[in-house]
């Protein structure tokens, strides 16, 4: 779904408490995704839509202790669950909408986005302004620890071409907001797109 931000705020709001538990297996999923992201000692990475945290742990891990490691979300109660989670520890938390980032142009190296994409109220609008925030050559993943297919069937639904993740759609999504697709994975147990911020 695109929802404006106090929609999205409303909807994982009420969710936060228990939105771990609830997904209790998905941690080896977010750490290979991470790892995939391709991300060295020293650089600057932000989880947007980071929710509860689950992928700063894996992140901090691959920037090592010089890198920073941000995660940004504009729900206040899942950022109270990953401090909760301990994981304030491996990052730094901000309230945020990802459509305007408090961060200067090209200060990334990376940006990992779990679920991010559906949940954007503007996603020509809010990649590019993932793109603006990313230098040249940094790089994008958009994961979920389950594929579209998995996920319609999780919801009672059926699998549409019109989904915004579907490679078809996502593919000039991406090329019209400032990034290259470079590969895309959609299986019933991971979905990842990893692209690359073009130089203008």
């Amino acid at each position: 779904m695109s929802d404006d931000p106090t929609q999205v705020r409303e909807f994982f709001g009420v969710r936060a408490a228990d939105w771990d538990s609830r997904f209790p297996d998905d941690g080896p999923a977010y750490a290979a995704a991470a790892a995939d992201l391709g991300l060295r000692p020293g650089d600057a990475v932000l989880d947007a839509g980071c929710g509860t945290g689950r992928a700063l742990p894996p992140l901090r891990e691959a920037v090592g202790p010089t890198g920073t490691v941000i995660g940004a979300d504009l729900t206040p109660e899942m950022l109270a669950e990953a401090v909760k989670a301990g994981r304030d520890r491996t990052g730094t938390l901000i309230l945020a909408d990802v459509a305007r980032l408090p961060v200067r142009d090209g200060a990334l190296d990376a940006v990992f986005g779990a679920g991010l994409v559906s949940h954007l109220a503007d996603p020509a609008g809010g990649l590019r302004e993932l793109a603006r925030a990313v230098r040249p050559g940094g790089r994008l993943a958009l994961f979920h620890p389950i594929g579209r297919a998995a996920l319609a069937a999780r919801h009672g639904r059926q699998i549409t071409d019109d989904d915004l993740r579907a490679e078809p759609q996502l593919r000039p999504l991406l090329a019209a907001s400032g990034w290259e697709l470079r590969s895309y994975v959609d299986e019933d147990h991971r979905y990842l797109a990893l692209a690359v911020r073009r130089s203008e």
